[in-house]
């Protein structure tokens, strides 16, 4: 029990591991234990230091911080203990449904770099086509491929790190930290549920560990998980009005706003090491992830649906069959009489009521990474790995056509899929010494790192132009087209770094640091960046602690070659948009050419500070992001464009209305401040505060590329303040906790139109969870997220496409999650 007691108060923040350290600046008796704790690994290349000895602010969390909450997604875990974290529901975005992006610092998902154990974390596949603006056409890592049971603290380190990393770490670098306990383990049962009945989860998640030989050990990490879909959502004005018209077939509602359907969740992870003699150790860690997907889309209305129930004038489009005698047969004949002739056909035959698309993926992800480390006669220190790491998603779209077909088209299609694979050799090496008697650690290191990025054929039937093309039908799988063999291929980068880093004991109080990095990409060519770094602890009440550095993010090879049409909402009305490589001659036309890194300046300042009881760490940042890689913006096309497209094998070319590519495009300027504040109110009851101010600026734009609507979807579509307090206690045999939570004021521009502006408002939630331990091993827990089933402001324009609250919400739409939790202990 005192065990329990122990792990729930370092859990629920109270005191935080953070806060722990910055205690032992002024109190000597808890600095072992305290520094014991709350190690960390990023952010310096010097082992044994802590987060209140860091240059730059760190966040550690627990691994029990995750278990002890209702959700199952890491994502929604790692928002909700972490302010400057946004992640929110992606109920009908494309891929994007499949692997949520998230924003950390208010930056798109691919600026910041993921790690595990230290290592480069692979990316997902999966491109955010419709990213809400901030995430429009990132390319992140999946985190929700990691079983939380797995992890034993996880380091968020809140400041550009490129010079030391490499690619992707401008906002920051959240490094995943593996169990490795030898002996013992958990297991956990737990369900949840909504207070409306639905979106139900239960997952079954067990860790444990073993020794290998007398010198090591391996531990196991397994999670299985399912997740019901959810409904938030309204009747759309255009079904209602179809159903007053008399048409009974439209589905009520037409078209569902909620959390996707996720089924066969599996997830599995291996973590291991052995000591070969007293200076070498062999290490190994990896992990498989399998899941599936299914969400939802936008409903095509049987009136009015362009290119399937509908002609560009807003007439019955009706297909002649048989076009041998011409095509004018069936130009001037009704709806209800095509139904009677063989000649002609309307899809109102197989959809009276419309349809709305279903649209998902199987995804699988994997990998793997082995390495050497140890420390030569010299005493200089070595760390050799190797890793492979592979994201697939293989697409699926049903209860939709192919429009060309006609009556002959499938229902349910197999578009293709993504491919995404990285391997990486690593070489580090660090060395403590002493200049003027002063301790200098000096560290060094090689880099070769390749990407690919691979696009899968779909099935003949979602991308084939079929009889009925030539007729003013959409060719493709409606909603996601198909991928054919003109577009089909793998897309690689290779890459080399070299990189050197120092710091400075410069004297008892004042440390000191540096680091420098070259890289070299074949695609591009060569990158330079730096960073400064300091900390200076004043007295034992206070520490001020601050870095300057330079930074870059390279453009993914799917970035470089994506091509993709996807359907979107627009002026009131479904049109289809594509994307295409930014070296295609179609693009190349509209200003279109070879990508270049974004380029960054991070700073912060910071102060550590142990008042009495209260710890407290406050940091500044600033943020400022030149060239940064975005979608262009829409860009109209000829017909002669669309021809010259539909010969590139771009499935669907015919019927766009737009299309965009990949650009550096603008520059930004991000500034915030985090707080983190613990105080103990009593033996076994503290009181843990943390907080985040983020503003972002567009401070360079072009007219042409950058509209209103994304100027105000990238400076004001997250909230600026996020924030939570938390109360816990920790009795004999039982503990709970209260968790106070506050996201700011947003801006949406409702399914990405301008014309549909959404002001929402600030909002508090409430999460509460109790325990009771029958035994030093069991325990049942029991706790709500959203206790009082708060949801976001109203939706008002929820008639146009059903959703009854904005989808962006970063408090989720879902309301109140009540859930309970048995774990198990050996």
């Amino acid at each position: 029990m005192k065990e329990n007691k122990k792990r729930w108060l370092a859990a629920c923040g109270a005191p935080s591991l953070l806060a722990m350290a910055v205690a032992a600046v002024s109190s000597p008796a808890v600095a072992e234990d305290a520094l014991l704790e709350e190690v960390i690994t990023i952010g310096t290349r010097v082992e044994g230091r802590s987060a209140t000895d860091s240059s730059a602010p760190i966040d550690i969390v627990t691994g029990d911080e995750f278990v002890n909450q209702g959700d199952g997604d890491l994502n929604n875990l790692l928002r909700n203990v972490v302010p400057s974290y946004n992640v929110n529901a992606k109920p009908i975005s494309d891929a994007a449904s499949i692997v949520r992006p998230a924003n950390l610092r208010g930056l798109p998902p691919d600026s910041t770099l993921v790690l595990v154990n230290g290592k480069r974390r692979h990316r997902a596949s999966v491109i955010a086509f419709l990213g809400s603006g901030v995430s429009d056409g990132a390319q992140g890592p999946d985190i929700s491929a990691i079983p939380a049971i797995a992890l034993k603290q996880v380091e968020v380190l809140r400041d550009g790190a490129a010079a030391q990393y490499g690619s992707d770490a401008i906002a920051g670098v959240i490094n995943f930290q593996l169990k490795d306990a030898a002996e013992g383990g958990t297991v956990e049962v737990k369900h949840a549920t909504t207070a409306e009945g639905d979106g139900d989860q239960s997952m079954v998640a067990a860790n444990f560990g073993l020794p290998l030989t007398d010198s090591g050990f391996v531990n196991f990490s397994m999670e299985y998980r399912e997740q019901d879909s959810t409904s938030r959502s309204t009747q759309r004005d255009d079904a209602a009005q179809l159903i007053a018209d008399g048409n009974t077939h439209v589905a009520n509602p037409a078209q569902v706003w909620g959390q996707p359907e996720v089924d066969d969740d599996t997830k599995f992870f291996i973590n291991s090491a052995i000591e070969l003699n007293d200076t070498v150790e062999l290490y190994a860690f990896g992990n498989y992830a399998s899941r599936s997907t299914d969400g939802g889309f936008y409903f095509r209305n049987p009136e009015t649906r362009e290119g399937v129930f509908a002609d560009e004038n807003g007439n019955p489009l009706i297909g002649d069959l048989d076009p041998s005698n011409g095509i004018d047969n069936c130009q001037n004949v009704s709806v209800s009489e095509a139904h009677d002739l063989d000649e002609c056909f309307s899809f109102t035959e197989m959809f009276p009521g419309g349809f709305t698309p279903r649209f998902g993926g199987d995804l699988e992800d994997y990998s793997m990474v082995f390495g050497l480390r140890g420390e030569l006669a010299n005493g200089i220190g070595y760390d050799v790995s190797a890793s492979r790491g592979q994201n697939e998603v293989d697409f699926h779209i049903y209860n939709t056509i192919n429009a060309t077909m006609g009556p002959n088209t499938p229902t349910s299609f197999s578009p293709g899929g993504y491919g995404q694979t990285e391997t990486n050799f690593n070489i580090d090496l660090t060395k403590a010494t002493e200049i003027s008697g002063k301790a200098l650690y000096m560290a060094g290191g090689f880099e070769w790192r390749e990407e690919e990025f691979e696009v899968n054929m779909g099935d003949e039937a979602s991308w084939t132009q079929g009889p009925l093309t030539e007729q003013e039908f959409l060719i493709g799988s409606n909603g996601f087209s198909g991928f054919g063999p003109e577009v089909i291929g793998t897309f690689d980068r290779d890459n080399i770094a070299l990189y050197t880093d120092f710091e400075l004991e410069a004297t008892d109080n004042l440390r000191l640091g540096t680091a420098l990095r070259w890289e070299d990409f074949s695609d591009f060519g060569s990158t330079f960046n730096y960073k400064v770094s300091g900390h200076w602890a004043i007295n034992d009440v206070i520490a001020l602690r601050s870095t300057y550095s330079t930074g870059f993010r390279a453009p993914t090879p799917a970035q470089s070659n994506i091509s993709n049409v996807t359907t979107a909402f627009a002026d009131g009305q479904l049109e289809n948009k594509g994307t295409i490589p930014p070296t295609n001659p179609v693009a190349v036309l509209k200003g279109g050419k070879q990508l270049q890194p974004e380029e960054s300046k991070n700073f912060t300042i910071g102060a550590i500070i142990a008042a009495g009881d209260w710890d407290i760490t406050l940091d500044y940042f600033q943020i400022s992001v030149s060239d940064r890689i975005t979608q262009s913006a829409d860009q109209e096309l000829s017909e002669a464009e669309k021809a010259q497209l539909v010969a590139d094998g771009i499935s669907g070319a015919d019927s766009l209305t737009s299309i965009r590519f990949y650009t550096n495009d603008f520059d930004t300027k991000t500034r915030g401040i985090d707080v983190v504040a613990t105080y103990p109110l009593g033996d076994a009851t503290d009181l843990s505060f943390a907080a985040n101010w983020t503003d972002t600026e567009v401070t360079k734009y072009r007219e042409e590329t950058i509209s209103d609507m994304r100027l105000g979807q990238l400076e004001d579509g997250l909230p600026n303040i996020r924030g939570n307090a938390t109360i816990s206690h920790a009795g004999e045999g039982w503990r709970g906790l209260v968790r106070l939570n506050y996201y700011g004021s947003y801006w949406e521009a409702h399914l990405d139109d301008y014309s549909l502006p959404i002001d929402a408002g600030d909002e508090w939630t409430v999460d509460i969870e109790g325990a009771y331990d029958f035994s030093d091993s069991l325990s049942l827990i029991a706790g709500a997220e959203n206790l009082f089933n708060n949801y976001p402001d109203k939706n008002p324009w929820s008639g146009v496409a059903g959703a009854e609250y904005p989808e962006t919400a970063p408090m989720g739409f879902n309301g109140a999650l009540y859930y309970v939790r048995a774990q198990y202990e050996f």
